[in-house]
């Protein structure tokens, strides 16, 4: 019989459902683990983690989202700590935005870059204190990223890199129901909360950093709390959204809200083979941070051009564009699928790819290879979907 540790509440699980050797035969498991088997979610393994990926399905799952609010699991999230007098100047090295520029209580999205401008993973910066940083990373790179970035701080002085994700259980409530569901457990005052800031407080007793983040392209927020409270604010958030139709919902439909939106996935759309301005992140750097890794070699794409760039497609031939597919043009391989997929909302089959810069203009027909049969897709500008008064624009 497995021990769950005392403090994390995640508790090894030794099995491997799908025999695959590139599983670990030992899963990691967050500290709601329980909950999702007695709930009947259908679990797999994720980055070395026993994840659900879907509860009653990922269409009826994404749909809530969109139309009310779902309520996620994202604890296998990676959390890292930098504190001391020269934390600020550590996070300038390793984050391509302008850290410089939180105040307390905000929060930016940044790449962790090589010094080719190509990424080692995309995070969140978040500002505790003057001096004291956590950033959220990728569950599947927590190991390689806390590597990184211990080996660059110790270049920018007193700065004290901790692993802190096993102090961390993350909730994810995302849809236009959030703010009221979560108001009713928490005294603080939610409206005030803007965009990428956050608040500490409590939440269904528990103690509570709140987050106005997420992965969904909606409304929500992101609430780290201790894990041995994560039953409880779970099923706490779960009751109270009740009448308004609040779910639990999966990776499944994570993965196909994000693409809605146009949010980029590690390992997919952005990697250590791609540079921010080649995924149209541009917007994300922060050209006055004159001491983020990788920022020579933007400068000289930015001055230069980039010959390649990931752009938004819709099928307009029958047919789903998967992650793999090839890009053609007069037979040859030009570019590849990074994502795609037939979307719940906007019931389009859709995606991102990488294409030569003179197919990248919106408008453009491309042909993609689906199965040994060339298909014609369309680009159009990203974000697929975007809130907005009417549900959809863009």
């Amino acid at each position: 019989m497995a021990v769950a540790n005392a403090s994390t509440g995640r508790t090894p699980n030794e099995s491997n459902p799908l025999n695959d050797p590139n599983v670990p035969s030992v899963l990691r498991t967050t500290p709601l683990n329980a909950r999702h088997h007695a709930a009947g979610a259908r679990m797999v393994p994720f980055a070395g983690w026993d994840m659900p990926v879907e509860y009653t399905g990922i269409t009826r799952e994404h749909m809530a989202v969109r139309t009310r609010a779902g309520l996620f699991d994202v604890s296998h999230m990676g959390e890292v700590e930098i504190a001391g007098k020269d934390a600020l100047a550590a996070v300038e090295r390793i984050a391509c935005s302008d850290p410089a520029q939180l105040a307390v209580g905000e929060a930016q999205y940044a790449g962790l870059l090589t010094p080719d401008g190509t990424f080692l993973d995309d995070m969140i910066v978040y500002r505790l204190a003057p001096s004291h940083f956590l950033l959220v990373v990728n569950a599947s790179n927590v190991a390689k990223d806390y590597t990184w970035i211990s080996e660059q701080a110790k270049d920018a002085g007193d700065a004290a890199v901790i692993d802190s994700s096993d102090r961390y259980a993350l909730l994810a409530l995302q849809g236009p129901a959030s703010q009221d569901v979560l108001q009713s457990l928490t005294g603080v005052e939610l409206a005030g909360v803007g965009a990428f800031r956050f608040a500490h407080g409590e939440v269904a007793g528990a103690r509570a950093t709140i987050a106005r983040t997420g992965y969904t392209g909606e409304d929500g927020f992101e609430v780290f709390i201790p894990p041995n409270m994560a039953d409880r604010v779970w099923q706490a958030i779960l009751e109270a959204g009740r009448p308004a139709g609040v779910i639990p919902a999966g990776l499944g439909a994570r993965d196909t809200l994000r693409l809605e939106a146009a949010m980029r996935l590690y390992g997919n759309d952005i990697d250590e083979s791609t540079t921010v301005l080649e995924a149209g992140l541009g917007w994300m750097i922060g050209w006055t941070n004159e001491r983020f890794i990788g920022r020579d070699r933007l400068l000289r794409q930015k001055e230069q051009g980039v010959t390649r760039r990931l752009v938004g497609f819709e099928m307009i031939d029958p047919g789903i564009a998967r992650h793999g597919c090839r890009v053609v043009q007069d037979g040859r391989p030009v570019g590849v699928v990074t994502s795609g997929t037939q979307t719940p909302f906007l019931k389009k089959a859709i995606g991102m790819a990488y294409v030569p810069v003179v197919l990248a203009r919106a408008g453009s027909a491309i042909q993609i290879d689906i199965r040994g049969r060339a298909a014609t897709a369309r680009v159009v500008p990203m974000p697929f979907y975007k809130r907005g008064r009417d549900g959809v624009s863009g």
